[in-house]
């Protein structure tokens, strides 16, 4: 098996909890679509309605892409946290939700759903589990993502050698980054802000962005300024990626032209290539759901889709007014976990208590 860092989750759990399996298939209240934080929150607040979770992702461990993509930078919007990096809200999320013993399979997607008996969903995951759930919330973000690849000869030798060498497109640890020559590609948030990060551990840091000026938010911008006025951060524009350097046991530099084709050689330990993501809602879109702009629409109030028994949390469910936060979709996950027992058990009223009347198990 393989171990994560984030709270020693592992790639398939069983906690302990209330499994049947009959041929193979496991039996279940709720199934959840996404091990992100909305996710995550979603199985606390199934919980709390009395509803035991499995939760699918297809990435190897859980976060979402709170993990994928920023582990270690701050996030400001999160109630009662002034400031929290992504890893240690993931962190407390798994730890909000243990008591009630979910059950993770990571590194594998749900590829099929189908309705069966008594208004209950049958799912089946890449590789090959089935389930048979009373409810299914999907809170698989903006869906499977992957990144956006620089057309250069060579990619996949310098893509495989792992955190801080090579060819990387995300940073999980910064410690991996300390003392290396980083050659930083991309014109967005996510190049300033990995810049600025960076900056202070590392050997030297070059920003290189085919136009003159970036997009991402001034007060970055403003950062990123004085960085370059005091030498922490060199910026080499415009100028864009034409091949890479090194061999099996490294990447030793990245070369670069203009538009007018002069090209340069940066000294480099690991390229981070910041140039988007490539977004797809994958076997989501043949399931009968009402997907507008690669989003669900849902029911602002429930997280109902417009198949009965089917919610969506979290950035991929849309409606009027919508906003893209995570503590929006904290919300959602309590409006879902309430209208999923009422789906489960509709002659059984939920009566709400607040957590410090109920507590936990």
């Amino acid at each position: 098996m393989h171990r994560l860092p984030v709270g020693g989750i592992l790639r398939e759990q069983i906690s302990g909890g209330p499994i049947v399996k009959n041929n193979g298939i496991i039996k279940t209240d709720v199934v959840i679509i996404g091990a992100g934080p909305v996710g995550l929150f979603a199985v606390f607040q199934c919980g709390m309605a009395g509803l035991g979770c499995h939760v699918v992702d297809a990435l190897d461990e859980i976060g979402g892409q709170c993990i994928a993509l920023y582990p270690d930078k701050p996030i400001y919007d999160i109630p009662g946290f002034a400031k929290i990096s992504a890893v240690d809200l993931i962190a407390n999320l798994q730890r909000q939700a243990a008591p009630f013993a979910p059950t993770y399979h990571l590194g594998q997607a749900v590829s099929g759903l189908q309705q069966g008996a008594g208004g209950r969903w049958q799912l089946t995951t890449s590789t090959g589990q089935a389930f048979d759930a009373g409810a299914v919330m999907i809170a698989a973000g903006v869906g499977a993502f992957e990144p956006k690849r620089p057309p250069l000869t060579g990619l996949p030798i310098f893509e495989a050698m792992g955190p801080g060498r090579g060819v990387n497109y995300l940073v999980k640890q910064i410690k991996a980054y300390a003392n290396k020559r980083i050659v930083i590609a991309g014109g967005g948030d996510s190049a300033v802000d990995w810049a600025l990060a960076l900056a202070p551990t590392a050997t030297s840091i070059v920003l290189v962005h085919r136009r003159t000026k970036f997009r991402a938010h001034e007060g970055s911008l403003e950062q990123l300024q004085r960085a370059v006025d005091a030498g922490q951060i060199k910026l080499v524009v415009p100028f864009q990626l034409a091949a890479l350097q090194g061999d099996s046991h490294g990447l030793s530099g990245v070369a670069v032209e203009d538009l007018d084709g002069n090209s340069r050689l940066l000294p480099a330990d690991v390229l981070l290539s910041f140039f988007g993501l490539s977004q797809k809602l994958g076997p989501i879109n043949d399931w009968g759901l009402g997907i507008e702009n690669k989003r669900i629409t849902v029911a602002p109030t429930t997280a109902a889709t417009n198949r009965p028994g089917i919610f969506a949390i979290g950035d991929i469910a849309r409606y009027p007014n919508k906003q893209k936060l995570i503590l929006t979709g904290f919300s959602e996950a309590a409006f879902a976990a309430e209208a999923a027992h009422n789906y489960i058990h509709p002659d059984t009223p939920l009566r709400f208590q607040h957590s410090t009347t109920r507590g936990l198990p």
